[in-house]
């Protein structure tokens, strides 16, 4: 059996020279045959079966969050992917709007699109649920949505809500949702096997890249579900894009992208993009995913860089003695220098309620990041964006 590609196992493949040859190997999924009309853009594209829900995809698919340009959606479309990830709440609905504008004109059986509804930090009821994905769908302009999405959660328990299990359900069996999923950027094992556990669930879009300590864990976890016959979509796989809060080292987000879709359990990624040329690059992702040692060294295994993308492995929450949301304090903060995306930087933390600012009272931190991140600092750092006036960042 393989060992998991952890740190550890990376140096000890490298020492070998092994490393190479077990990733350029490790794809076993062949590229599927063009149709008679598929173009060059579309030719020897690698799909996965999208577990129990029987969608082909390819590889690597779009995440719309932060596109606000509609071409680069038409150009993804024209280039062979089907999936599109959107959620009620992104760019304050707009992004919805765009893309019922844009696939208005498109035959319905040319993509597919999942969009998500996140309970933030309340509770919501089940009409409340309902009411906002029935406003996703007409600015979608769709009748209904390949995959609904309960989006953000972070435990067991949010995940087998009895609110949310039983609005998810409902939109099901109304023919307005055709596959049912739960997202998850921290604690993300835990999320995933109540998701099995639920017998409800037929995907789960998770964060997975190659700075997760809990990369080993993660990994079985996710092995469960997709033997479960759930759909295991990746996300976050670049990990922050960028080293450096000054964005002067970017991190190689192909040998990323390539790295998250080694696992063949991972059936396909949503990465967003904002320019061409990065879905240019995810094109030729999604024809070879072969890594070779070169893009391996530069994703830096061997370090112990925190860089920008918070693992969310949680365990400063019992630390901090305000009991603040540190992992979505860094995650506003990866959103701010790493994506370069202020508005969505300030609408995750206007999710968060805060009251006062944060870190005020307190003298010194007493939290002690397993990344090495300076916690107290980043979050005084990010906090900042909450005094800027909304309208400034549209």
């Amino acid at each position: 059996m393989q060992k998991p590609l952890d740190r550890r196992n990376f140096l000890k493949l490298s020492a070998t020279g092994a490393a190479g040859g077990l990733l350029a190997g490790a794809g076993t999924v062949r590229a599927a045959p063009a149709d008679d009309g598929d173009t060059g853009k579309t030719e020897g594209i690698i799909h996965r079966t999208l577990g129990r829900t029987g969608l082909q995809v390819p590889v690597v698919n779009l995440g719309v969050m932060r596109v606000d340009n509609p071409r680069i959606v038409t150009m993804a479309l024209d280039g062979g992917m089907t999936l599109l990830d959107t959620a009620h709440g992104y760019q304050n609905g707009r992004n919805e709007t765009m893309l019922g504008e844009l696939l208005e004109n498109r035959p319905r059986d040319s993509f597919y699109l999942a969009t998500k509804v996140n309970p933030r930090r309340d509770v919501l009821t089940v009409d409340q649920f309902i009411g906002m994905f029935e406003i996703s769908l007409e600015r979608l302009k769709l009748d209904y949505v390949d995959i609904l999405y309960l989006h953000g959660q972070s435990s067991r328990e949010g995940t087998l809500h009895e609110n949310y299990l039983e609005a998810l359900t409902r939109m099901r069996d109304q023919g307005k949702a055709r596959f049912l999923g739960v997202t998850t950027h921290s604690n993300e094992a835990d999320v995933i096997r109540a998701a099995v556990e639920s017998g409800i669930y037929d995907v789960v879009c998770t964060a997975y890249n190659f700075r997760m300590e809990q990369f080993t864990e993660l990994k079985k976890a996710i092995a469960e579900a997709a033997g479960a016959g759930l759909g295991v979509i990746a996300m976050k796989t670049m990990a922050g894009v960028y080293w450096d809060r000054e964005r002067q080292d970017p991190i190689n987000t192909r040998a990323a992208l390539k790295f998250a879709l080694q696992n063949e359990n991972i059936h396909t990624s949503i990465p967003g993009v904002t320019a061409f040329h990065e879905l240019e690059d995810n094109f030729e992702v999604n024809k070879d995913l072969t890594l070779t040692e070169e893009e391996l060294r530069d994703l830096r295994m061997d370090t112990s860089q925190g860089g920008l993308f918070c693992m969310g492995c949680e365990e400063c929450l019992d630390q901090c003695p305000h009991n603040l949301p540190i992992p979505d304090f860094m995650r506003t903060f990866m959103y701010a220098y790493g994506y370069r995306d202020l508005s969505l930087a300030r609408s995750t933390m206007d999710s968060l309620a805060l009251c006062g600012d944060a870190c005020e009272s307190c003298d010194a931190c007493q939290v002690t990041c397993t990344q090495g991140f300076n916690v107290a600092g980043k979050i005084r750092d990010i906090d900042r964006l909450r005094h800027v006036p909304s309208d400034f960042l549209a």
